[in-house]
């Protein structure tokens, strides 16, 4: 039960801070395609680009996911996804680097897989583009970090986009509007436990 007094200091501090987050709102007055980059060693970079993806497809937005390094292994994302109305879903890797074993090839698939990209970032029908896992070939050097910042710049103005992936480099973190790290902690795999549907595939 909560007393009288306790409900008023309540009230009185609510409404205090209503004034505070109403101004703040008041003052956050333009619209702009944003760039965002989810990097960190942690888990749910791209879950969360992908709820990103819901909340877009949700509002009627058209949508574009582009998959960098990750081969076809129908994630739970894709099999949800790739039936959605509005989505253009690609997958532009062969699988993670150590399986492919072939620097060439990934380095073709990469700079392929950008262009494909190009024309995403191209339409000003599309308002988001999810770029999940591009700072692997950023990182590695197969595409060229001024050629990518060079493309992200020349979007539609009210397109959004969201990098994902580990070791985000400095220039990309600062030319994003919005930069979230992810920290690991403590992660299952390593006491041992095996990807899990619906958790981590």
């Amino acid at each position: 039960m909560v007393d009288k007094e306790s409900e008023q200091r309540h009230r009185n501090r609510m409404k205090r801070k209503k004034v505070v987050v109403d101004e703040k709102i008041a003052n956050a007055d333009k619209e702009q395609g944003l760039l965002l980059v989810l990097t960190g060693n942690g888990k749910g970079k791209s879950s969360s680009a992908f709820g990103m993806v819901a909340r877009s497809l949700g509002h009627g937005m058209q949508v574009a996911v582009a998959q960098f390094i990750k081969g076809r292994n129908d994630s739970g994302e894709e099999l949800f996804f790739r039936d959605q109305p509005n989505l253009n879903w690609q997958v532009l890797g062969e699988g993670f680097t150590w399986e492919t074993q072939n620097l060439a090839r990934d380095i073709e698939t990469a700079q392929a897989g950008w262009e494909v990209v190009k024309d995403m970032l191209g339409d000003p029908s599309i308002g988001l583009v999810v770029l999940d896992e591009l700072t692997y070939p950023i990182k590695y050097g197969w595409l060229e970090l001024d050629t990518v910042l060079a493309d992200l710049n020349a979007r539609p103005p009210m397109q959004h986009v969201v990098i994902t992936g580990r070791a985000a480099p400095k220039e990309l973190c600062e030319a994003a509007d919005t930069v979230t790290e992810l920290v690991d902690q403590k992660h299952a795999f390593r006491a041992g436990v095996c990807a899990q549907k619906g958790i981590d595939l």
